[in-house]
């Protein structure tokens, strides 16, 4: 069983998390900001279903990327060296959570972008916390990438594409971008073989709650 928390309750710890589904670890409790903030800080992410309450997880092993690890396939830099697209940062956040939340994606059935997490995402991005890549041809919305900043750290949440390349063209500015902030590591949550080709790669909940402890002042 996972317990079922109030608004006032603390987090479990994330080592009590389940091994089946892997990481579930607790539900209720609301989307409020402090409670997002409090939760990145403790390695945990909100993650659920329309019609399911507010689940929170904490997997292990757990995918991330270290910029530095960054890999940029020889294609994928002849596409970027194309001049027929703009970056921006943080210019259009909602509406890049909403085409995460409207792109359909194979073998997925809905979003769990709810307009309830919109609503607490765009809330964190205006108190400075929540951050986007947009990626635009001939000025329309094609590819994008949004997240959560909180110290050294850049939770990645979701990342969509239009027009082929696009959300790899977005991590790509995006994780260059933080590298030059100071930011050392990139939450990716859970293994995609998209992220693992881009130097993703998966480490224990141990060491990833070690890494948050070192790169985020509590």
């Amino acid at each position: 069983m996972i317990p079922w928390l109030t608004t006032q309750q603390d987090f479990p710890p994330a080592q009590h998390a389940l091994r089946e589904p892997n990481g579930l670890l607790a539900a209720g409790a609301d989307l409020s900001p402090q409670r997002l903030l409090q939760a990145y800080r403790a390695g945990i992410f909100p993650w659920f279903a329309p019609g399911q309450p507010i689940l929170w997880w904490s997997p292990d092993p757990r995918m991330v990327l270290f910029p530095q690890e960054l890999h940029v396939s020889r294609s994928l830099h002849k596409r970027m060296r194309r001049q027929d697209h703009t970056v921006t940062r943080d210019t259009a956040f909602r509406a890049v959570v909403e085409a995460c939340a409207t792109t359909p994606r194979a073998g997925q059935d809905g979003t769990w972008i709810t307009p309830q997490m919109l609503a607490a995402y765009c809330e964190l991005h205006a108190l400075g916390h929540g951050r986007s890549v947009e990626v635009r041809m001939e000025g329309r919305l094609v590819g994008g990438i949004y997240g959560v900043a909180l110290g050294r750290v850049f939770f990645a949440e979701s990342m969509f594409h239009h027009v082929t390349d696009a959300s790899k063209i977005a991590l790509v500015h995006l994780v260059r971008a933080l590298q030059d902030e100071g930011c050392e590591l990139i939450d990716c949550q859970m293994k995609t073989a998209h992220l693992a080709s881009m130097g993703a790669r998966e480490i224990s909940r141990a060491a990833f709650l070690r890494e948050l402890d070192r790169l985020i002042e509590r």
